[in-house]
């Protein structure tokens, strides 16, 4: 048993760095609007989305982004880091 929580709570932590993967290429596309990936980076970036979609619009159906002024902050991603995180936590004290 304690075998199957070690490679759960390693597979966590893998969706935790695609996750980080996910933000940094958000932020990216965010900060340069012309930057579109493309080769080896178009790969990797539909690996990274193609993982992290579902429980984002999961997640983004119930939380709704926060209004700043102009700008829509979405609090969807933070919510699963916490969430993940957490559940890294309760597998690691079982194990």
């Amino acid at each position: 048993m304690s075998t199957v929580l070690s490679v759960l709570i390693i597979i966590l932590q893998l969706f935790v760095f695609v996750l980080l993967a996910r933000v940094i290429l958000e932020m990216v596309q965010s900060f340069s609007r012309s930057w579109r990936p493309t080769g080896f980076v178009l790969v990797i970036a539909e690996i990274v989305y193609t993982i992290t979609d579902p429980p984002l619009s999961f997640l983004r159906r119930f939380i709704k982004p926060v209004r700043l002024g102009s700008i829509a902050l979405d609090l969807s991603v933070l919510v699963l880091f916490f969430g993940v995180y957490i559940l890294i936590a309760l597998l690691g004290s079982f194990a």
